[in-house]
């Protein structure tokens, strides 16, 4: 377990990786991530404004946690595959002065991480918000995304995991 704070949008929000640890209340669940495994590459997907990162995204209304990992997985990288939970980040806002308790997210709220060993690469048709994909070495993603510190050790805990 380790914690972290960032700046999100002038937001002081603290990030806490919880390798492993289940999430009960799916209504505390922010977003899905799925870190894509292929021939020992990782898929990041580039999404417009945000650049590289993992496929993910928000769960959509009457949807289940692994649907809304496998819809993501699919519109952001057209990937299919197996999945295995890798464990969650804690997106606690306890510290933000600015923090809305009628807005869009919890308090504390929770991003839900999986490993996927695709299965079926599909050709990418760009229909979503993506712009386009790439296959890349486990050890050059730090070169690659742009992100919080806390991505390096969701992807040593994914490696940890053995293909499905």
């Amino acid at each position: 377990m380790k914690s972290i704070f960032v700046d999100w949008s002038g937001n002081n929000v603290k990030l806490t990786w919880l390798p492993r640890m289940k999430i009960l209340e799916s209504t505390k669940v922010t977003s899905v991530h799925a870190i894509c495994f292929n021939e020992g590459k990782v898929l990041l997907a580039h999404i417009k404004n945000r650049g590289f990162n993992y496929p993910g995204g928000h769960i959509e209304l009457g949807e289940k946690i692994e649907e809304a990992l496998h819809r993501e997985a699919y519109e952001e990288g057209y990937v299919k595959g197996a999945i295995q939970y890798i464990g969650a980040i804690e997106v606690s806002h306890e510290f933000n002065p600015l923090f809305d308790p009628k807005g869009k997210y919890p308090l504390i709220g929770y991003q839900v991480f999986y490993r996927m060993d695709v299965i079926e690469c599909l050709p990418f048709l760009r229909e979503h918000e993506s712009i386009t994909r790439i296959w890349v070495e486990p050890t050059e993603i730090p070169f690659v995304i742009n992100d919080h510190e806390l991505s390096k050790l969701i992807l040593e805990d994914a490696l940890t995991l053995t293909s499905v």
